[in-house]
């Protein structure tokens, strides 16, 4: 990258973080008008069940929608995680799609109607940069404005969903050692199922939360239980202490009349040695050399279902190029008009035969699948889904 290319994009980082939570497109705009001549600019960011990409206006006002998945330019953008230059009917014009993706974790796409650049490929990774700040940006203004939140909803979101969506990490994360993407079903009525995880230089450690009931009672429930072992994971415990004190604190709130069934995983990044606690209905199937199988771990009660239960946790390790999928009960044992569950009949085939998908989109196929299954209507379950990527790190030559 030029010398010239870095101090414009300095500028540019400097001017979005001085911009106002709210006027951050605004201010991307006037910022790609002097430096790159762009004459339009509009932010279109994925709803929140991954379909459509929606521009980002101040409501009620707003712009048309981009589906994901019908071949346009911004959703290829999207999907592939790369830029897409689109050429206009005007000669000389060119419509710059650009992911917005902050460390694995896929936003949106910001699209910039430009003079066709000469510098070619320089110039679109000088905007792809643009595009990666403008989102660490847009991050940090969630905390202070709804226009974000607001730009992603088709329609308005049940209470329980608000709660569960506020609840998670995000949907990506990306590291030299591994790539997770993770998606949830029913997007706009999520009640209980959730996703947790957390990385340190050393450990990634994921949880998959199903909690019971529907509704606001199921988003208590996973709320409680999530927080428990978030508190638990930050004290520096060991894993299936996390497990027995977050299972502590749901019985006390519930007396066992309601538990948590989860999975917690924790995973050594230098070596790839993983420690799981299996408490409860969560699965994890793993694919190595194109074969897909479930990875088999001793059942143990659901996290608040007795006052005192003691964890055990279970060691299996992961190769590079190994992926990891795990899903709730709403996946696995969702079943049919047949009365086949999904698990039995399409998981395994489905995760076989997305292996060469990324992360993101192989979470997407699955509930996809599991729509299919249920004959193309609303979910009657929450449906969660994680797919880890690993890559393990490269360790120096002894020879």
């Amino acid at each position: 990258m030029s010398e010239q290319c870095e101090v414009w994009l300095g500028a540019a980082e400097s001017a979005l973080r001085a911009a106002s939570p709210a006027s951050l497109l605004s201010a991307a705009g006037d910022l790609l008008s002097t430096y790159v001549q762009a004459s339009e600019v509009t932010m279109l960011l994925a709803d929140y069940g991954l379909s459509v990409l929606q521009p980002v206006t101040h409501l009620p006002h707003t712009g048309a929608q981009v589906p994901v998945r019908d071949g346009a330019p911004a959703g290829r953008a999207f999907i592939a995680e790369a830029p897409v230059v689109e050429v206009c009917e005007k000669p000389g014009i060119v419509i710059a799609h650009l992911p917005v993706t902050v460390r694995g974790d896929r936003l949106g796409v910001l699209s910039v109607r430009l003079p066709e650049p000469a510098e070619g490929t320089s110039r679109m990774l000088e905007l792809a940069a643009f595009a990666t700040a403008l989102g660490h940006e847009l991050i940090v203004a969630d905390r202070d404005t709804d226009l974000y939140l607001q730009a992603r909803r088709r329609r308005r979101l049940t209470l329980a969903a608000e709660m569960q969506w506020q609840l998670l990490p995000g949907r990506g994360l990306s590291r030299e050692e591994y790539t997770l993407g993770a998606h949830l079903e029913p997007a706009y009525a999520i009640g209980g199922d959730n996703f947790d995880w957390s990385t340190t230089d050393d450990v990634l450690t994921i949880t998959c939360t199903d909690g019971q009931g529907h509704g606001i009672d199921a988003a208590l429930l996973t709320s409680l239980t999530v927080n428990a072992l978030r508190n638990a994971r930050r004290a520096g415990i060991p894993l299936e202490e996390q497990a027995d004190l977050a299972g502590q604190a749901v019985y006390t709130q519930y007396g066992g009349k309601s538990c948590a069934p989860s999975l917690l995983l924790s995973v050594d990044l230098a070596t790839g040695e993983a420690q799981a606690v299996d408490a409860g209905s969560p699965q994890v199937f793993r694919v190595r050399d194109g074969l897909a199988e479930q990875v088999v771990f001793e059942a143990q009660t659901p996290l608040g279902m007795f006052q005192e239960t003691e964890y055990h946790k279970q060691s299996f390790s992961l190769a590079s190029g190994d992926r990891l999928v795990i899903v709730s009960s709403g996946v696995h044992g969702s079943p049919s008009d047949d009365g086949l569950s999904f698990g039995e009949r399409a998981l395994l085939e489905i995760i076989a035969a997305t292996q060469r998908s990324s992360t993101h989109e192989t979470a997407r196929a699955l509930v996809d699948g599991l729509v299919q299954h249920h004959g193309g209507g609303d979910l009657p379950e929450d449906a969660a889904v994680i797919c880890l990527d690993w890559r393990g790190r490269d360790r120096p030559s002894t020879g």
